[in-house]
């Protein structure tokens, strides 16, 4: 690689490429939005969070700042900052990792395997160390109440991608292609 930056565009486009929405927030690659998906056979299966991202200049050999905007109960995810603990992102970052890895296999392995251990979230690590169903519920109530659900979020793209090709469908007809000659 011959630059951070390039580097940075690289990880940003294998990204987009991925089935993760991005939402760059202005025209730099160094903030921006990707809505990530509950992992399956987990309490936040059909939960979608909007995670904030933020690349260093250094990125790829300093980790990305992660958080979530959306509440989520996890001990490991701070409940009013949306800060993760999570020692691959904060401690033992690589240049080998890129964000693919973040979203594809830190994030979810963080909410399939919580450790209530080493909690930004002290409530949520104490209730799941006493009482399991009862943590398991509220992670249930936090994902109706704050998570977009799959459903909405695959209604949402489709209406704003029907929206468009109904529009394409007006400006253009065969007639217009086949007849004009090329300049």
């Amino acid at each position: 690689m011959s630059s951070p930056s390039k580097r940075r565009e690289m990880d940003l486009m294998k990204l987009m490429m991925s089935d993760h929405k991005v939402e760059m927030v202005n025209d730099g690659m160094q903030e921006f939005f990707v809505d990530f998906h509950g992992p399956n056979a987990s309490l936040y299966q059909g939960g979608v969070w909007r995670v904030r991202v933020e690349l260093p200049d250094a990125y790829p050999y300093k980790s990305p700042s992660i958080g979530f905007v959306n509440k989520i109960y996890h001990p490991n995810v701070d409940e009013m900052s949306g800060s993760v603990c999570l020692d691959v992102i904060n401690q033992t970052w690589s240049p080998m990792f890129d964000l693919v890895n973040v979203f594809e296999v830190f994030l979810p392995q963080l909410l399939l395997y919580p450790n209530p251990s080493d909690p930004l979230n002290g409530e949520a690590a104490a209730l799941m160390m006493r009482d399991r169903p009862a943590y398991e519920q509220k992670v249930k109530e936090y994902c109706q109440k704050y998570a977009k659900h799959d459903d909405e979020a695959a209604s949402s793209e489709e209406k704003s991608s029907e929206e468009e090709l109904s529009a394409d469908e007006y400006d253009s007809s065969d007639e217009q292609v086949v007849g004009k000659p090329d300049p």
